[in-house]
């Protein structure tokens, strides 16, 4: 008797034992396959974002190389002696920082100043000199829209203390994309050449308003200015950054961005046409007046540049009358379109700083609508 239950309990205690073993075998098991269904789970979850990835870098790739600036510009033309019309320096100063604001605002890329008095004031690059008194409107105007137009940080190597910016540090600023704050990142910086000596085989360097220098590609001249690119990839640790100097149409042609205004003087209303910086001149050109054609009824054709004309106080007649190039009367004829901008108005006149605020206005999802099947050329 005492046999059978030993063997009784020898068979029940080896049964223990083996579901014992069972029991922890089956949890390494299930252990072992939980795992693997994380790991299948965790593979697919990167092959997964592996795609996304791809699919938007193929998307930015393909972004970037369908992305395409704006190929044209647009041009303002006003005559200097609309300043003739402020009663002090002040004012004078004021009306010429809200037709900068005006053009900025509506992306225009060049601001003509004409003379409609016949003193026959020249084209000048660069820097304007005149002759440091108050009088001349033109000189006067163009030198505070190249004022404003200038970044903060490079104002004290181009525009030295001068009576006609006497009061243009209580102008608002233009905020254009181009003034840059110092620790604001962008492709594209505006800066000035330093006098430096440059290593042998090393470019320039420049200052672009950051708490590093830039190294360019070139060794030019120094006191120019000029247009930078900045290199995508950067050293952190490096007292220096690079970058390569590019043409001033580049952020807008290739980038998309707004990049300011060009100023240019003329003689006089003709030479506004004759003297384009432009190889084949201005392929659209409209003249203002409230003598002209509704603007609401008006279509423009695509054009690479537009050229937009306004009047002083008399109109663009005055300007006319006082052109010797000119033997036309009519200033329509000189126009592709002539346009009334403000049809209906209730005031007998309308400022030429007003008129520019409303024809751009107006003109604005016309230019969209006449270059949206541009592309960049």
């Amino acid at each position: 008797m005492s046999d059978g239950v030993a063997a009784k309990k020898h068979k029940a205690e080896s049964s223990q034992a083996l579901e014992r073993t069972d029991w922890k075998k089956r949890k390494a098991e299930v252990k072992e396959a939980k795992k693997q269904r994380k790991e299948a789970k965790l593979i697919k979850q990167l092959e997964k974002q592996k795609q996304l990835e791809a699919a938007e870098g193929t998307k930015e790739e393909r972004g970037h190389n369908n992305k395409v600036g704006r190929a044209y510009t647009v041009s303002v033309a006003l005559p200097g002696s609309v300043l003739d019309n402020a009663q002090s320096a002040e004012l004078r100063t004021y009306l010429a920082g809200q037709i900068a604001r005006a053009c900025v605002v509506f992306g225009v890329d060049e601001i003509v100043v004409f003379d409609e008095q016949g003193e026959d004031v020249k084209s000048v690059e660069g820097e304007f000199k005149g002759v440091g008194k108050k009088g001349q409107a033109c000189i006067q105007l163009a030198r505070i829209l190249q004022y404003l137009e200038c970044p903060q940080y490079l104002r004290k190597w181009f525009f030295p203390k001068h009576p006609d910016l006497q009061y243009a540090g209580l102008l608002n600023p233009l905020d254009s994309p181009h003034h840059m704050r110092i620790d604001e990142e962008s492709d594209y910086r505006e800066g000035i050449v330093l006098d430096r000596p440059a290593k042998l085989g090393k470019g320039s360097l420049v200052n672009c308003g950051m708490r590093k220098e830039v190294r360019i590609d070139k060794q030019l001249q120094s006191g120019l200015r000029v247009t930078v690119r900045l290199t995508k990839t950067q050293n952190q640790e490096s007292k220096i950054c690079k970058g390569v100097v590019v043409a001033p149409h580049v952020p807008r042609t290739e980038g998309g961005l707004y990049w300011g205004y060009s100023v240019r003087l003329a003689s006089c209303l003709s030479s506004v046409f004759t003297e384009s910086p432009y190889k084949d001149g201005y392929d659209l050109t409209i003249g203002t007046s409230e003598r002209g054609s509704s603007l609401d009824q008006a279509t423009l054709s695509p054009f690479k540049h537009l050229l937009v004309v306004f009047g002083g106080l008399q109109g663009l007649e005055a300007s006319v009358d006082t052109d010797q190039n000119l033997d036309e009367t009519d200033p329509s004829v000189l126009f592709d379109l002539y346009l009334n901008t403000c049809p209906d108005q209730g005031s007998r006149t309308i400022r030429t700083e007003e008129a520019i605020l409303i024809s751009m206005a107006g003109l604005r999802p016309k230019i969209k609508g006449a270059n949206d099947s541009v592309t960049n050329l």
